[in-house]
């Protein structure tokens, strides 16, 4: 029987650490992942509106091989200055890729937009890049879901998103964990219910113990933040296998299916849903085939837990658009 990590969170994998920073009145923040050492690094977006940051070095066919940290950051196309002060802050410690002894940080990000959640947005100097350092500075092995980091002011159509995050071990021994900001356009839940999408892989009663909704209409129009722009979803896998490039991709893409099992409906037009790959490279693949099919399969459990615990986790804050989980009759 497959079981969570003792975290049950991402920084199960061995080497790798999470700091959120957050601006309450901003209704806001951002997320670090960060590694002990650099590690591998893939991407796949599935959603039709991205808003990234040197994401195209991570294609299989380019140079560096490896990255120091990955960003997730509330602010649309503002939020792509977190990575900046993450950047800056490794080059101070002396982090990154040596290009004739100069050290480049290698920090890919990306953004959700939650600039209609209600928050003071009048600000005259981005705050991202503070809060991208600030994410950094406070990168542990725990760290807070729900409310926090990237996930701050993240909506779906229904209910607050969140920050969530989950673990697996494998019988192989390989580890896999998921990091999510969950901002969707769609739904976390099962029409008017408190019943997730997500409750068929929960382990635990980690995001309430529900199980599966009884009953629901499958042709029904789902409920949608459709005409909002305020919407992505945006996430890491990780595990600790030693994979390539290649690889890395395609356990990305696997994850993908996590995102689309949570969340209904999940990679349109007017999200930008994304999924990062990390692997931190310390256990080998025993058998390449069978092992990296299932870091691939978890993955996509582990991405569909992680989005049902950030929903579940989330706190109330004033202005909030829409209510929090816990709120609902059940």
């Amino acid at each position: 029987m497959i079981r969570p990590g003792p975290r049950n969170l991402i920084t199960d994998v061995p080497g790798l650490r999470v700091g959120n920073a957050r601006d309450d009145g901003l209704k806001s923040g951002a997320t670090v992942l960060l590694g002990d050492m650099p590690f591998t690094a893939a991407v796949h977006v599935m959603g039709g509106a991205p808003g990234t940051r040197e994401t195209d070095l991570l294609a299989p066919e380019n140079t560096v091989e490896q990255v120091d940290a990955l960003v997730l950051s509330g602010g649309s196309a503002f939020g792509l200055d977190a990575a900046s002060g993450v950047a800056d802050a490794l080059r101070a410690i002396g982090r990154g890729f040596d290009v004739g002894g100069q050290r480049v940080p290698i920090v890919p990000g990306a953004i959700l937009f939650d600039l209609l959640n209600g928050g003071d947005k009048g600000w005259t100097q981005n705050p991202y890049k503070a809060l991208g350092r600030a994410a950094l500075d406070a990168a542990a092995a725990e760290f807070e879901l729900g409310t926090s980091g990237a996930g701050t002011g993240a909506t779906t159509a229904t209910l607050k998103g969140g920050l969530g995050s989950a673990s697996a071990v494998l019988p192989s021994g390989h580890v896999v964990g998921a990091l999510v900001a969950v901002n969707a356009l769609g739904s976390a839940t099962v029409g008017n219910t408190a019943h997730f999408w997500a409750a068929p892989f929960e382990i635990d009663s980690e995001f309430g113990g529900l199980g599966p909704a009884t009953a629901f209409a499958p042709t029904d129009i789902p409920a949608t933040k459709l005409g909002s722009h305020r919407n992505t979803t945006i996430a890491i896998v990780a595990t600790d296998a030693v994979l390539s490039k290649a690889q890395a991709k395609r356990f990305a893409v696997a994850a993908h299916d996590g995102m689309a099992r949570a969340l209904m409906p999940s990679h349109t037009p007017m999200d930008g849903d994304l999924v990062f790959a990390a692997a931190t490279g310390t256990r080998p693949l025993q058998d390449h085939v069978a092992d990296t099919l299932m870091i691939g399969h978890m993955a996509s459990i582990c991405l569909a837990r992680a989005i049902a615990r950030g929903v579940h986790a989330a706190r109330a804050a004033p202005g909030d658009p829409v209510p929090i989980w816990s709120s609902l009759a059940r």
